[in-house]
């Protein structure tokens, strides 16, 4: 996860220098942010809404008889498996499963055996929030009013407890129309995409960057920016 954390955060930091070097401080002022060369703001929090709900259907079903299966032969095991302090079988151990209940979603105790996914799908929430947290001190270092925040589990969920429902980024149920004239708002669509794919230019100049990345602090092996990595001939 850190190199794909450091890469954002060079793009978050490209964005923030551009804005407060054009002098905008207004982070949903997307056309002027844009015409900067860098990717805006909310186009970010767009991909991660995203990119992290499609990686929480990598974990599987919540309740998984396979998992449990895995674990008992040795295949599976949990986050630090060496820091928790239980019997490590989890033959009477519970663990809080989130579910759609009577409408609602809500916790409930399931066997922790079965709920290795959900156990692990949470370590790595926490994990990713983390990250999360350090994007946003880059964004608050330039005074700028914009937070990334994580979406709800529940959110855009194609396998699993969530994956016949839809939701917003905060969890709140919707219906398949409210969806539909929403979607945009939590996920980015074809001009988004074009958007993107209009700033991937080509630099081979040792030194030279594209316009929507910082420069890394430091180069590979300790190497200056502008030391020549690779001989195009």
């Amino acid at each position: 996860m850190f190199v794909g954390e450091t890469g954002v955060t060079r793009v978050i930091q490209r964005t923030c220098e551009a804005m407060k070097d054009a002098g905008i401080t207004d982070p949903y002022d997307i056309e002027r942010v844009r015409k900067l060369g860098v990717i805006d703001l909310p186009t970010i929090q767009k991909k991660a809404n995203l990119h992290f709900s499609l990686t929480l259907d990598l974990f599987g079903n919540e309740i998984s008889t396979n998992a449990a299966n895995a674990f008992h032969a040795g295949l599976k095991g949990r986050y630090r498996e060496n820091r928790l302090d239980d019997d490590h079988k989890l033959e009477q151990s519970t663990y809080p499963v989130l579910r759609l209940i009577d409408g609602r979603i809500q916790n409930e105790d399931a066997p922790a055996l079965s709920a290795l996914n959900m156990r692990l799908r949470d370590d790595y929430v926490n994990d990713a929030n983390v990250g999360i947290g350090r994007w946003n001190k880059v964004i608050e270092s330039f005074g700028i009013p914009f937070e990334i925040k994580l979406p709800h589990v529940a959110f855009h969920r194609h396998i699993g407890e969530f994956s016949h429902i839809k939701t917003d980024v905060d969890g709140r149920l919707l219906s398949d129309a409210e969806w539909a004239s929403k979607r945009r708002d939590f996920l980015p669509d074809d001009s988004d995409k074009d958007f993107i794919e209009s700033l991937m230019r080509p630099h081979y100049e040792p030194g030279q960057f594209a316009s929507w990345i910082a420069p890394p602090k430091v180069g590979i092996d300790n190497k200056p920016g502008e030391f020549e990595y690779v001989k195009i001939a």
